[in-house]
């Protein structure tokens, strides 16, 4: 069933669990998380960055999640991931979207409120959630998320409890210490900024830079607040590296094979969190 980003992650702070959100880019992809969403029959959120757009239309990707989302048990929502564009905001709103992220983080923190309150007024309206950024990652490697690296910059917890309370967003990401990609050298995740924040703001937390995470920290991340992880790079990297691999050992591999091995090799990822994220 397609549901909302509130729906979803309705309960997930009381019973310590987070919805994985995972990025697509493609049928295959979509199909590679619809799989594992089946397998694990657990919920969770397929994510379609704005800068994907040069890959599929808005309305192609809702067409598509709709067809999955209807052969499954589970709920699904499907989530326009890291947007500063209003515009494209309303278009995927209308198309059927039923979750946005309004990506702010750049700015100051007057104008970030200021334009997130705008996109909760416009998608609320249409029972369509929000999730806004407070806070900044730096760039790790290999992102496809951006290629404009604001640097590190936590999230207040002060101005968390402000900015929510402004908004009335529904979910909110915070920036302590995870990267957009791969990490270049040790994590070194704050988790007690987190449970800062999670003693401000009642809402349900967002994790960004879920890609090489260690699983500990993970969990302590749940522990104190975490409802929706997002992974990324990782369903790349891995999906790629094993494409490669294929094609080495059988160069004359049919395409139309390679298509059903992507959406098996994106499954695999996909499992091995929306796993780890109920554990």
């Amino acid at each position: 069933m397609l549901v909302n980003l509130k729906t979803i992650l309705e309960g997930t702070r009381e019973d310590k669990r987070a919805v994985g959100s995972f990025n697509v880019y493609s049928y295959e992809t979509i199909q590679g998380v619809a799989a594992a969403v089946k397998k694990a029959d657990k919920d969770a959120i397929i994510s379609f960055g704005a800068s994907y757009l040069v890959n599929m239309s808005l309305e192609t990707v809702v067409a598509i999640v709709k067809e999955v989302a209807d052969s499954l048990d589970k709920n699904v929502a499907l989530h326009l991931d890291h947007c500063n564009n209003l515009e494209i905001i309303k278009k995927a709103i209308d198309a059927g979207f039923t979750s946005v992220m309004y990506d702010g983080s750049a700015l100051e923190f007057e104008e970030n409120v200021a334009n997130t309150k705008t996109v909760c007024e416009m998608a609320h309206a249409k029972n369509v959630s929000v999730e806004a950024e407070l806070g900044s990652l730096a760039l790790g490697e290999h992102s496809n998320e951006t290629d404009i690296d604001h640097g590190q910059a936590y999230t207040d917890p002060a101005n968390a409890k402000e900015f929510v309370e402004r908004t009335g967003v529904d979910a909110l990401a915070v920036s302590i210490g995870t990267v957009h990609g791969m990490y270049k050298g040790t994590p070194n995740i704050r988790v007690d900024i987190l449970e800062a924040i999670a003693k401000e703001v009642s809402i349900p937390l967002v994790l960004h830079g879920g890609s090489g995470t260690p699983e500990e920290t993970i969990l302590k991340c749940i522990d104190n607040g975490i409802c929706k992880i997002n992974v990324n790079t990782e369903i790349s990297q891995y999906t790629v590296a094993k494409i490669a691999a294929k094609i080495a050992a059988e160069p004359n591999t049919h395409l139309s094979k390679l298509t059903l091995l992507q959406s098996e090799y994106v499954s695999e990822v996909v499992y091995k969190y929306i796993e780890l994220f109920n554990n």
